[in-house]
């Protein structure tokens, strides 16, 4: 099993796992004090928890949208299958204000955002409107060769920034491909003492892979020989709806964004005289 919890990556918020249930091997899990959500990423099994006792399936993230359920504090859930089942499951402090729920595909918003070599399709697995008290969740869609998050953004409470804590979960459709992923800052960190502002790391991230965002802005490229997948999983202090509240961007990159085209090459550039 793949895990992030908020202890091991040094946060508040965020819980991460991927989990394989297979007949032998059934998951079951009960949070007091925090929300979940499961999604499903592959394969077919069953997920029963409070007023929730329905299917899951998918073929892979690369052909389907899939389901997901979310589940209030002290919400015991078991999943089983027959055969072979990989779900994501993410986790925030909550109080249970809210019920148990399958979030259907046809609730999930789809948007492509962005243009030129930051093109991406975004489903809304788990956002605003849809309901939970502070868990975000997005699948995006990234073309081989290309960058997802750009301009770099940024949600660490700096300069009018929501807090969020994330963590991306990387596929692949080709698993000899590769992901590198900046987190940084460049100016002003949220630390009060200063001792973050600069801060700069490079994460090679291949498929399966899972990366955190603890501060400043990040962004992802993949490889040019594969098309990339990544689930999201975000939550801080923004809740219900105003976990709608978008990121900061760099100053420095949003320019492109007025003409993603703009500047661009076409070649040859030089020649002879």
């Amino acid at each position: 099993m793949l895990e992030v919890t908020p202890a091991s990556a040094g946060w508040s918020n965020v819980g991460f796992a991927v989990v394989e249930v297979t007949p032998s091997a059934p998951w079951s899990a009960v949070l007091a004090d925090r929300e979940t959500v499961v999604v499903v990423l592959e394969g077919e099994g069953t997920i029963r928890g409070g007023v929730v006792d329905t299917v899951l399936a998918r073929r892979s993230v690369f052909e389907e949208m899939g389901r997901a359920v979310y589940f209030p504090p002290g919400t015991e859930y078991t999943i089983e299958t027959t055969s072979r089942l990989v779900v994501a499951v993410g986790s925030a402090p909550a109080t249970g204000v809210l019920p148990t729920r399958v979030i259907e595909p046809t609730e999930m918003r789809s948007e492509i955002r962005g243009g030129g070599q930051s093109y991406r399709q975004v489903v809304h697995t788990l956002s605003a409107p849809l309901p939970a008290e502070h868990l975000i969740v997005y699948e995006v869609y990234v073309p081989r060769g290309t960058w997802a998050g750009w301009p770099p953004h940024r949600h660490d409470g700096v300069d009018g920034a929501p807090y969020l804590e994330e963590t991306y979960y990387f596929r692949l459709d080709r698993p000899e491909g590769y992901v590198l992923h900046r987190n940084f800052c460049d100016g002003r960190g949220p630390a009060a003492d200063g001792s973050d502002d600069v801060f700069d790391e490079v994460a090679v991230a291949h498929d399966g892979d899972v990366v955190c965002v603890p501060m400043g802005y990040h962004t992802s490229v993949v490889s040019p020989g594969s098309n990339m997948y990544f689930l999201n999983v975000l939550a801080g202090d923004l809740l219900l709806d105003e976990r709608a509240t978008p990121p900061c961007f760099h100053a420095d990159h949003v320019w492109i964004t007025d003409d993603w085209t703009a500047g661009q090459w076409d070649l040859p550039v030089v020649g002879p005289r």
